[in-house]
């Protein structure tokens, strides 16, 4: 049976930290690998038939690409704001380096025709609050449709307050409904933080969240997960949500993306038994807490 929750380290393989590819069992096309550089530190990566994203999670960076150096800006961590990113085709060999020292994330996916290799800037990538009340979440959409230029792949960063639920209300997207829902398998990567009104002096530095993943009757699937910070969730089907940041810890979350479709949507179906949930919003305002980092809200109201 696939374990759909796997812990940190769970997962490390040859030098990365965390390592999920397409074509494991019940897993068909997505994938995601971090690995952490010292200083002076570089990776080499063969794209195969998967396009990636190189996304600095902390620390900056170099893509170097067919001869050319292109810098990513970065970052301190995750939660301190937008980063530059990468994307690169499938078919390609590159290499990443930092002179300083840093943590990289790749998302990636099957890819089956070709994409130019693209840098998108910080300030360029799209920031969004959802929700409200304590369903106040923030999204960096920098690998959705109309903002990075993709076959596949669709990956946004979320960053829920301490006390606040995400992914919410459940919702799913694992059939094909033209105009109304798409198949798309998900990764969830957690980091947690203490949150700015946890007092100084605590004692307990171990911040967790909580993940829900349930099925239908005829697709069954159970996770109900405590994450920390490394940690990753497979959605191969299913509702999922809510994603949960108990008092005191902020989360990050980073979703990637992708599915058989030859149309790359991002269509949701929300659980008829708490859609309901949205009409709340209508009255409440949103989380004063947020944007972290200096982003701007340009509004929107999906996952």
């Amino acid at each position: 049976m696939t374990e759909w929750f796997r812990p940190a380290g769970s997962t490390a393989h040859e030098g990365f930290e965390l390592m999920v590819r397409p074509g494991e069992p019940d897993w068909h096309h997505t994938g995601l690998s971090i690995r952490t550089l010292l200083p002076g530190q570089s990776v080499e990566i063969d794209t195969g038939d998967c396009e990636y994203i190189v996304l600095p999670l902390s620390g900056s960076a170099e893509v170097v690409i067919d001869g050319d150096s292109v810098p990513l800006g970065g970052r301190a961590d995750v939660f301190a704001g937008a980063t530059d990113l990468a994307y690169v085709p499938r078919g390609t060999t590159f290499a990443v380096v930092s002179a300083g020292g840093a943590r990289i994330a790749f998302p990636h996916a099957k890819a089956a025709k070709d994409v130019p290799f693209q840098r998108i800037a910080a300030d360029d990538v799209e920031t969004e609050l959802r929700g409200a009340g304590v369903s106040s979440r923030q999204v960096r959409n920098f690998g959705v449709p109309g903002v990075l230029d993709a076959d596949s792949i669709i990956a946004c960063e979320v960053i829920t307050p301490a006390g606040n639920w995400s992914s919410y209300p459940p919702h799913k997207h694992d059939e094909h409904k033209p105009g109304k829902e798409s198949e798309l398998e998900e990764i969830y990567y957690f980091e947690l933080q203490l949150s700015d009104d946890v007092p100084e002096g605590v004692k307990g530095n171990d911040p967790i969240g909580y993940q829900r993943v349930y099925g239908t009757d005829d697709r069954p699937i159970e996770v109900l997960a405590e994450v920390r910070s490394g940690d990753l969730v497979l959605v191969p089907h299913g509702w999922h949500g809510p994603a949960m940041a108990p008092p005191g810890y902020d989360m990050y979350y980073l979703n990637v993306m992708a599915g058989p479709g030859t149309e790359r949507q991002w269509l949701i179906t929300d659980d008829p038994q708490h859609a309901w949930v949205r009409e709340l919003w209508n009255s409440q305002h949103i989380d004063p807490r947020l944007p972290f980092g200096k982003e701007e809200s340009v509004g929107g109201d999906e996952s």
